[in-house]
């Protein structure tokens, strides 16, 4: 083959190669991604084919017939007004950009780690970020972008991972993940997310039926989790001062408390388990509320490998160690 030959079929393999690699990660430049590319997996839609919704419009709590008592909601307070986001439209838009005042922050919820995480979205130097579903996952997590870098942000680790902000963190608001009936119970004033008339009928529908009692993921992850519990069994997660705890529902099920001190990262915290309604949370000892994380048993120790896990003793033996 001539040089001028092999120059011109070099130029065409590029010519082609390059933009089919692009699409293969959606688009994105991974030129200086801090996770290995090869762990970064296409989800199946493309690049927002799962539409996040903006500017979102909501409806009083008495008007919120279309949203069951049982149903499960992710609950926020910002600048006092409470706010409730049904799970069945979350996993359909999986990231909802929200503003309350001068305050934007973005609800996201990934169905495969069953994780519902909000962020407060005005970072300094660059505006308010409205964010988008990329398309792509890791860890089996949801990989958000934002629209004003497109900078690839892992929805657990709070982290952006790829882009011009990467290794920038992004602020974790308090999130409640509980049934429609016990946040209206605390939040009677809340108002309710009534989501797009365009997808009224993708909301009737499981989109990921058998998923969560199945003990099969979907994607791999960089680390198994221990098989003692259900890989779908949630769990309450708790970050302090860089150590992580991780507390079992069926510890929690076990456990003679609904409420109990523990210690993590050198600071005594509040757990509360509300078996009623399958929720939990901290709570410092002033009685504020921290930023935990509700998710699937395999989403946290993947993340977190290194984690304590919380184990059920008679409470009369656990006060006697606390």
């Amino acid at each position: 083959m001539k040089l001028r030959h092999l120059i011109a079929f070099v130029i065409a393999w590029f010519s082609v190669w390059v933009p089919v690699c692009a699409m293969a990660k959606n688009g994105f430049d991974l030129s200086n991604a801090v996770i290995p590319e090869h762990e970064i997996k296409r989800g199946g839609p493309p690049r927002d084919g799962i539409v996040a919704l903006t500017s979102p419009t909501f409806v009083a709590a008495v008007e919120a017939e279309f949203v069951r008592p049982d149903e499960r909601v992710l609950g926020v307070v910002v600048a006092d007004q409470a706010k409730a986001y049904p799970l069945r439209m979350l996993a359909v838009h999986e990231i909802v950009n929200d503003v309350v005042g001068q305050q934007h922050f973005a609800v996201t919820y990934c169905p495969l780690c069953g994780t519902g995480i909000v962020f407060a979205a005005n970072l300094p130097g660059t505006g308010a970020l409205n964010f988008g579903v990329s398309g792509l996952l890791y860890n089996s997590d949801l990989l958000m972008y934002d629209r004003n870098t497109e900078s690839l942000w892992s929805q657990i680790s709070a982290t952006a991972v790829a882009g011009p902000l990467v290794g920038v963190a992004l602020p974790r608001l308090p999130v409640w993940h509980t049934t429609w009936r016990d946040w209206l119970a605390t939040h009677p004033h809340s108002v309710v997310m009534q989501g797009s008339p365009r997808f009224k009928a993708m909301y009737r529908r499981d989109l990921y039926p058998g998923y969560a009692r199945s003990k099969r993921l979907y994607f791999d992850v960089s680390h198994r989790a221990p098989r003692e519990y259900h890989p779908k069994e949630f769990v309450l997660g708790v970050e302090i001062a860089g150590q992580f705890k991780a507390y079992p529902f069926s510890e929690l099920v076990r456990y003679e408390r609904a409420e109990f001190l523990d210690t993590v990262g050198g600071l005594q915290i509040e757990v509360v388990w509300d078996a009623d309604n399958q929720s939990a949370e901290a709570r410092s000892m002033d009685g504020g509320v921290l930023v935990s994380t509700m998710s699937y048993w395999f989403a946290w120790y993947t993340f977190h490998p290194e984690t304590h896990v919380f184990r059920a003793v008679p409470s009369s033996a656990a006060e006697a160690v606390r």
